[in-house]
């Protein structure tokens, strides 16, 4: 009965346990998930930088004519893919064409008068030793020529004696013969023959007087083809200030023909100019020339792009360059190619700031300075071939690991 009881009896109602605060559970949570991301992304940042100042560069190449000359061709249009060697522009020919004529003619005239100045040569060299035998000769003939007159000048010294000796005999049979004709003694005909022998005897004696003179004037010859002989044996000895003359002639002779040859060169090289050729293979860009038009070395008349050579420049802040150094790896994403990263590494670091080489560098000796981080340009160069066209001039983002 007393249990019956018992089991009838009410129950009283469970208490439930207050409700458990879970706010420092999640701060504590999102405090540990902030630790462990912020770890993860130190970590994972560790010995890396990054910059979006970064540009893709290329060799842009502007072309411009080596001489002065008129369009007459144009070969090409902007964007237009070309080799290198293609001829781009064409000036008028005309001109350099004439110039080219007129240094050709110059040098076939320069190796004529080089020709004729080595025939000189050659002539005086023979000149020379035929005139030094011969003046050597002429001396020993005036020479044997003074010594034969002066011997026949003693002959006629001798003859002129003998026929005054004649003379002085005759005479004086012809005024013996004359007295013994006034006496009667002999004939008239004894005195003719007396002074038939007195004339012959003064004939002969001025005969010898003229021979005497003749052989004088002879003498004074020979003496003055001696001086000359002399003189033409000086003038032979002085054969080789003349050959070295010659051979000075034909050493001019020579610089000149040099010296059309080079003209000729350079009119041959300003006429190939008149073709504007392609240094390399690229894309024609701004194309500024037209047909008509005159052209000179100072003006560009249109540029070559290449894309196959490129390059990006990434402007680094200073306070990045830390540790950064050349060979350095780096991965590149071109903001027109987005989410494809390609590899590169660092190439060179700018030995200093942009602004410091730009047109006109911040002065900052004014006083009113205000710091600025400055940014360094560094090369980073891609390390395989690029699977699709970059242009020179696209913006980049560029990550550069300092360490492994």
């Amino acid at each position: 009965m007393s249990s019956t009881a018992a089991l009838d009896a009410p129950v009283a109602p469970a208490v439930k346990p207050a409700p458990r605060n879970k706010a420092p559970l999640v701060l504590a949570g999102l405090l540990i998930t902030a630790t462990v991301v912020g770890g993860a992304y130190k970590i994972y940042g560790l010995h890396k930088e990054s910059t979006d100042d970064a540009f893709v560069e290329g060799r842009v190449v502007n072309i411009a004519s080596r001489v002065t000359g008129q369009v007459v061709k144009v070969l090409v249009q902007d964007n237009q893919e070309v080799n290198e060697g293609d001829v781009l522009v064409e000036l008028d020919p005309l001109d350099l064409e004439a110039r080219r004529d007129a240094a050709a003619a110059d040098l076939i005239s320069a190796q004529a008068q080089l020709e004729n100045m080595k025939a000189q040569l050659a002539l005086t060299q023979r000149n020379v030793e035929a005139n030094l035998t011969q003046a050597q000769g002429g001396l020993g003939q005036a020479n044997s020529s003074v010594e034969a007159s002066r011997a026949s000048l003693d002959q006629s010294k001798a003859d002129i004696s003998a026929a005054e000796a004649r003379f002085s005999l005759a005479s004086t049979e012809l005024k013996r013969s004359e007295s013994l004709f006034a006496t009667g003694s002999i004939s008239r005909a004894e005195v003719d023959i007396r002074r038939s022998n007195a004339d012959q005897a003064q004939a002969s004696l001025e005969l010898a007087r003229a021979r005497f003179a003749a052989t004088r004037a002879n003498i004074d010859g020979s003496v003055g083809g001696v001086t000359l002989a002399k003189g033409r044996i000086l003038a032979a000895q002085a054969g080789p200030q003349q050959i070295e003359a010659a051979r000075a002639a034909v050493g001019v002779a020579e610089a000149r023909v040099k010296q059309a040859e080079a003209a000729k060169t350079i009119s041959e090289l300003n006429l190939s100019f008149t073709k504007v050729r392609a240094p390399s293979k690229g894309v024609v860009s701004k194309r500024t020339v037209e047909v008509g038009a005159l052209v000179d070395p100072a003006r560009a008349l249109m540029s070559i792009v290449s894309l196959h050579d490129v390059w990006v420049v990434a402007n680094f802040k200073e306070d990045q360059l830390r540790e950064m150094k050349p060979g350095d790896k780096a991965s590149i994403e071109v903001d027109t190619f987005s989410g494809k990263r390609l590899t590169a590494h660092v190439e060179s670091i700018a030995a200093g700031t942009g602004s410091r080489f730009a047109l006109l560098p911040p002065d900052n000796a004014s006083g009113n300075f205000v710091k600025v981080v400055q940014r360094v340009p560094v090369l980073i160069r891609f390390d395989d071939a690029l699977p699709f066209v970059i242009r020179p001039g696209m913006s980049a983002n560029v990550t550069v690991r300092t360490a492994e």
